[in-house]
């Protein structure tokens, strides 16, 4: 599917892996919804990137709030192509801790937004794909994030892993569901990518990360996401696949 003048939803669009493919898909000439909680970043990225941006705070978990930016959406820009879904969260908390059992609602927070809200915003997304008419055999494209954390879970994180082992596990049968309609679902599963969520680290803690990845020995950085997005949303070959982007990391224990 070619980007230029496509109609794009990106979750979590207004910082880190988000903004960047929001920058790189409105550089390639497409229209952008920015979905994010974050009013003041997102309002002032869509400011920034002109007419062809429109920021809607959406909480990605909310049947009601994720309907109203959709529709809201394709009423600005008349349709809807392409679906990415970073919107996340994480938390640290073993399963038996000092301070005892893992936190229930803790666990249902994190599989909430990640899972349930990725599966919420694609099928409300490609509900509105269908309407389409197949431009080179396609009406749709649908990206969502996992991580390899899906494959390797350190200490603490069973709630984030089984939100992400989810998205990797629905990635075929979605694809399959999707297929008669022409649209096509992958799922990226990045490694340790230097968000914002790093800026306040100590540099020492970087780079024993970064020793961590087999080759390039560094940080992977927002953009590398962004562009590989790009060659998802392009190559129509590529479906029902989840694509590690990890610089060959395999997590340890902690």
């Amino acid at each position: 599917m070619k980007i230029e003048n496509s109609v794009a939803i990106i979750t979590g669009g207004a910082s880190g892996l988000g903004k960047a493919t929001v920058e790189k898909f409105a550089g390639m000439g497409a229209k952008v919804a920015i979905f994010d909680m974050n009013e003041e970043a997102g309002s002032a990225l869509a400011r920034q990137l002109g007419e062809n941006a429109a920021f809607f705070k959406v909480n990605v978990a909310d049947e009601a709030s994720v309907q109203a930016a959709v529709a809201q959406t394709v009423e600005r820009f008349g349709a809807l192509h392409i679906c990415i879904n970073y919107a996340g969260i994480g938390n640290a908390f073993k399963t038996v801790g000092k301070n005892g059992p893992f936190p229930l609602a803790e666990f249902n927070k994190v599989i909430q937004v990640n899972l349930v809200g990725t599966f919420n915003v694609l099928r409300l997304a490609a509900e509105q794909m269908v309407k389409n008419q197949p431009v080179d055999g396609e009406r749709g494209v649908i990206i969502n994030t996992a991580s390899v954390a899906a494959y390797e879970g350190q200490m603490g994180q069973a709630a984030y892993s089984a939100s992400k082992g989810g998205i990797v596990a629905m990635t075929l049968p979605i694809a399959r569901d999707l297929a008669s309609y022409n649209i096509r679902v992958n799922t990226i599963a990045p490694g340790l990518i230097h968000t914002p969520l790093f800026n306040g680290s100590p540099q020492n803690v970087v780079d024993a990360l970064a020793a961590q990845v087999l080759n390039p020995q560094r940080l992977g950085q927002p953009a590398e996401i962004a562009h590989l997005a790009t060659c998802i949303v392009e190559n129509a070959y590529i479906n029902g696949e989840t694509i590690r982007i990890d610089g060959g990391i395999r997590m340890q224990a902690k």
